[in-house]
Parts: structure tokens; sequence; C-alpha cells
């Protein structure tokens, strides 16, 4: 098995706490599209049948996803997200046949599950 690099640019800030916490914490504001889209890269990443450069494109997506200062800072309202929606929506294209049906399933399940909890 070939060892893997250490990812380079916005996805060395990608990590699986951080992005944990960041969707946890972002969903108000950040919207259910842009948290179901990051979802869907995130289990296609720890799926083992994705390949290694679409890990790479995935990891780079969801670290500008975790960075808050990127091109539109995060906490700025209404806008702060859009950037963010761009990029993983690109992602997601360019992944697309890593993206399986179970991963979006799995990505609507957490999203209905925080809308519950968020009382939305």
């Amino acid at each position: 098995m070939e060892e893997e690099k250490a990812p380079d640019g916005y996805a060395r800030e990608y990590g699986e706490e951080k992005f944990w916490d960041k969707a946890r914490s972002s969903f108000q504001q950040a919207g259910e599209r842009v948290l179901e889209l990051a979802l869907q890269l995130f289990f296609a990443a720890r799926d083992e049948k994705t390949p290694g450069w679409a890990r790479t494109v995935i990891y780079g997506a969801l670290g500008y996803f975790i960075v808050p200062t990127d091109a539109v800072p995060d906490f700025l309202p209404v806008t702060g997200f859009v950037d963010d929606l761009g990029v993983l929506t690109a992602a997601v294209a360019a992944v697309a046949f890593s993206v399986t049906e179970e991963h979006r399933a799995r990505a609507r399940e957490f999203v209905r599950k925080l809308k519950e909890r968020a009382g939305a």
C-alpha cells in the first residue's frame, strides 16, 4: 500500500474533530445545503473504495469549509458561506463517481437529525 503524503493547502486544515466541530456549530448559519454537501464529501472520504486522488480533492474542500477566514469569512452574515458552497459543489462534481447514494443518504439523515435537535 502506498504511503499517503501530507495534504497541501486547505487540506492541511482538515481534521475529523475539526470537521465535526464546524458541522455542528455552523449548521444554522451555513444552511442545510452547505452542510449536506460537506457531509457527502466526508462520508465519501471515509469510504475505502474512494481513490486517493479523490480524497485529496475532498480534504481540500473540507479544509476550506473548516477554515473560518477563507475568501469570504464565515462570520459574515448571509454571505459567509457562499464561497464554501461553491467549493463544496465543485468538489462533489469533481469526485461525483465516488459520492454514492449511501453517502448522500447518510448526509441527509444527519442534517435531518440536526434540524430535529434545533427544533426546526
